[in-house]
């Protein structure tokens, strides 16, 4: 960073420090007047808020100048009780509901003025968030409201809303499966779905923020009613948590929907956005009027972390999430776009209210950002990052192919060569002497100072589901085969240290007809099709007992770094083969000693172990932790593509 761009960071960090609770709490109501207050450009000619009656009358009932309090900082005070208005911010760029709205109407064009906390449940203020020892203990089950319930067949009274959450067939289902955690994807009021038209069948993923603070609409019963959405919102966190499961939220802070009808740009103009400068593609100055805007998020712009306005404009969006909606942890989308000096902050902040309060992203970029690469909060250095968690697409696409390629296959299928990336997952991401990083997929040195920061996982909601991907890459594989190789990839997920990662409805043999990228696709795409667990119960009871597995026994969730390299050890074994052991005896576990073989071959196959008596606790597609079989001697067979896990004592 230069002189003049370190200065000026200076300048414009000043009064933001010295005002940041009010810069960021843009409104500030009492019966007898509401304050308003906004960052915005300095070179702004005025400020006005205009209220109205309603989120879609055409004119305001009010309008109130703001004046300069400080720099890039603007306020004024409307007299006289507003509550249930609505108002704009107008820069003279256009009308929006500031940056930092807490409450809007339909489809989020204008911001509300309500009572926080009437919008709060029956019980609220004994929320409870469910204990965590450590983030290797969870279970995450990633999910899409309309995907989970809205399935003619799903049985969901509130189908596609938050609210079916709080319902008891869902809470049933989901400690049945056994999960502790959902990380639900982008739940904020987000752009292309018209919250005015409930009865219309409309899809979106919600990458594309328009109001970061604010829960969706479509989600709720009522979009026209400000209070509605935030209250079923927090209903939905009171039930879950009731249930001993955690509340993961998916963030997008890298991009906006558009830079031009953002809110970030209707204020201040070019300063939230990063820019090249021409020919040069690193970071241009603030408030730069040269460059092109920068795209490192795939969606025509990137946000700048690493300016002190979007910098705390993150903490404090992250920290009202955690105070007023409870949440317990946060998925970066795109996490690679922002600057690890941010990513450390945000961390310290949210210790700083509970530790417990989990924090991972994807490692990644879509493009290249016009930001220092190595400042970049990138997979490659999370070692920089402690207690933040990432990805690990390295194991992914060993287990299962190249994101990059439906169609080309990997271990599942045969491939040999993909034994290293894979084991690289099984250990966390950490250093491990019997790991040669020589050969893994992505990453040439290890990434993760502790288990705990590798997420584990074979796929996610924006790649082709597990069935799809064995369907395309494996032409003419049948159902029975298909389910071994199923269960056989998420045995490694569910046996590696980590956090276990899992995409909801795959335990019942989810797909989404074969579309890659169902951003926008329809329900009849992208809906969970519950009947499938009549048909394939099989398949929910391996995932079922997995988890079970890895919740009652500690050795598959070393938190600590030493303690994996001392007591997990690879053992040889033929191509395709992966075997390890644990040492349970060594970190509290009931099993002394416990052995995993995963075969991808389509024959059986067998290896040396230490000569001992072991109980079979996986084998031919069961699971059952008190045991299925007994096994004698020094060698094991394992099945044809199938996992063999056993235990002595």
């Amino acid at each position: 960073m230069n002189m003049k761009l370190s200065i000026l960071s200076f300048i414009l960090t000043f009064p933001m420090l010295m005002n940041a609770q009010e810069q960021f709490n843009e409104m500030e109501y009492t019966p007898a007047k509401t304050t308003f207050h906004l960052n915005a450009a300095s070179t702004s000619k005025s400020v006005k808020v205009r209220i109205y009656e309603s989120a879609t009358s055409a004119k305001p009932v009010k309008t109130v100048s703001l004046k300069r309090a400080g720099k890039d900082y603007w306020e004024g005070t409307a007299s006289g009780n507003m509550m249930g208005k609505f108002y704009t911010f107008d820069t003279g760029k256009g009308e929006c509901p500031g940056t930092f709205a807490k409450a809007v109407g339909v489809n989020g064009r204008r911001a509300a003025i309500i009572n926080l906390d009437e919008t709060n449940p029956e019980g609220w203020d004994k929320d409870v968030r469910p204990a965590l020892k450590s983030s290797s203990d969870l279970v995450v089950y990633e999910m899409h409201h309309r995907d989970f319930s809205i399935h003619p067949q799903s049985g969901y009274e509130h189908k596609g809303k938050f609210l079916a959450l709080t319902e008891p067939k869902a809470i049933y289902y989901l400690k049945t499966l056994g999960i502790n955690a959902v990380q639900i994807l982008p739940s904020y009021d987000y752009a292309t779905v018209d919250e005015s038209k409930p009865d219309k069948p409309q899809y979106n993923w919600g990458y594309d923020p328009l109001n970061y603070n604010v829960p969706e609409g479509s989600y709720s019963t009522d979009a026209t009613k400000p209070e509605v959405r935030i209250r079923e919102f927090k209903e939905m966190v009171n039930a879950l948590h009731k249930a001993g499961i955690r509340v993961i939220l998916d963030v997008v802070y890298n991009h906006c929907m558009s830079i031009e009808g953002s809110n970030f740009q209707l204020t201040y103009p070019d300063y939230y956005f990063r820019k090249t400068e021409t020919g040069k593609g690193t970071s241009g100055s603030i408030g730069s009027k040269g460059g092109d805007y920068s795209n490192g998020s795939g969606c025509g712009n990137e946000t700048a972390s690493e300016r002190p306005l979007m910098r705390q404009f993150m903490i404090e969006s992250v920290k009202y999430w955690i105070n007023e909606y409870h949440i317990d942890g946060f998925r970066f989308d795109l996490m690679g776009i922002h600057d690890i000096e941010t990513m450390n902050i945000i961390r310290k902040e949210i210790d700083k209210i509970d530790p417990s309060i989990t924090m991972y992203g994807e490692g990644w970029s879509a493009g290249t950002c016009a930001f220092p690469q190595d400042k970049l909060a990138m997979k490659a250095v999370m070692y920089k990052m402690p207690r933040i968690g990432a990805f690990g697409d390295d194991m992914r696409d060993a287990i299962r192919g190249p994101f990059s390629d439906d169609t080309k296959p990997a271990y599942l299928t045969g491939i040999k060569g993909n034994d290293e990336s894979i084991k690289f997952g099984i250990v966390g991401g950490i250093a491990h002497p019997q790991v040669n990083m020589k050969k893994v997929n992505y990453s040439t040195s290890p990434w993760t100072a502790q288990p705990s920061q590798h997420i584990s996982y074979v796929s996610c909601h924006d790649d082709m589901c597990l069935v799809d991907r064995l369907r395309t890459s494996f032409p003419g594989i049948t159902t029975e085969e298909l389910i071994r190789l199923d269960e056989l990839a998420q045995t490694f997920v569910f046996t590696s240290q980590g956090i276990p990662f899992l995409l909801a409805g795959e335990e019942a043999l989810r797909d989404k007809k074969g579309v890659h990228n169902s951003f926008e696709s329809p329900d009849s795409v992208n809906q969970i099709d519950w009947t499938n667990l009549q048909r394939h119960s099989e398949v929910f009871l391996y995932y079922k007992g997995l988890i079970e597995m890895r919740k009652q026994h500690p050795a598959f969730r070393m938190a600590d770094a030493d303690l994996v390299r001392k007591n997990l050890t690879f053992l040889d074994t033929p191509d395709n083969v992966i075997a390890f052991t644990l040492n349970g005896k060594a970190v509290g576990d009931s099993w002394d000693t416990i052995i995993c073989v995963m075969n991808s071959n389509k024959s059986p196959r067998r290896i040396t172990v230490p000569d001992g008596t072991y109980t079979v606790i996986c084998r031919d597609g069961m699971i059952n932790t008190d045991g299925i079989d007994k096994v004698y001697g020094n060698t094991l067979t394992v099945g044809s593509q199938q996992a063999l896990i056993v235990f002595s004592k």
